[in-house]
């Protein structure tokens, strides 16, 4: 049961995205272009997708998913160098490609051998990056 509800729901999220023009690159990049020829109807998507989450992390506070299992645990509020490190590192993918990662798993099926190319090297640095972590927090930590 489990399997067929993560089914329905990344098929809505998928679906979401086509229709809301996240998996088009020119309209994410026109988005991110502030200071040219700027795109705002995305700013829509976000708050559609900030607001319900806002309400979601309110309402599940003290409670277990109908499913089993646990909610994740609220982001840790802090800005610190992982943030930041992964922040420019998600813009400058984002903004140079103008996919990140759920648009780039929903692109698959139309995004030809860019998409592809994409979600292959965005695997090799989801692999990758324990290790830079592993290697920036010992960097960081105060001595």
């Amino acid at each position: 049961m489990r399997g067929f509800f993560a089914f329905i729901a990344g098929g809505l999220f998928g679906g979401g995205l086509m229709i809301s023009g996240m998996t088009n690159t020119q309209k994410v990049q026109g988005w991110l272009d502030i200071f040219g020829d700027w795109d705002p109807t995305l700013a829509f998507v976000m708050g559609g997708a900030i607001l319900p989450m806002m309400l979601a992390w309110r309402l599940t506070r003290g409670r277990n998913p109908a499913l089993g299992g646990m909610f994740p645990p609220r982001p840790e509020q802090r800005v610190g160098h992982n943030l930041v490190i992964g922040s420019a590192l998600f813009g400058a993918g984002w903004g140079l490609v103008g996919l990140c990662p759920g648009p780039s798993i929903a692109s698959l099926s139309y995004g030809g051998i860019g998409g592809l190319v994409f979600l292959i090297a965005m695997f090799v640095g989801m692999r990758i990056a324990p290790a830079f972590k592993t290697r920036l927090d010992a960097i960081a930590r105060p001595t």
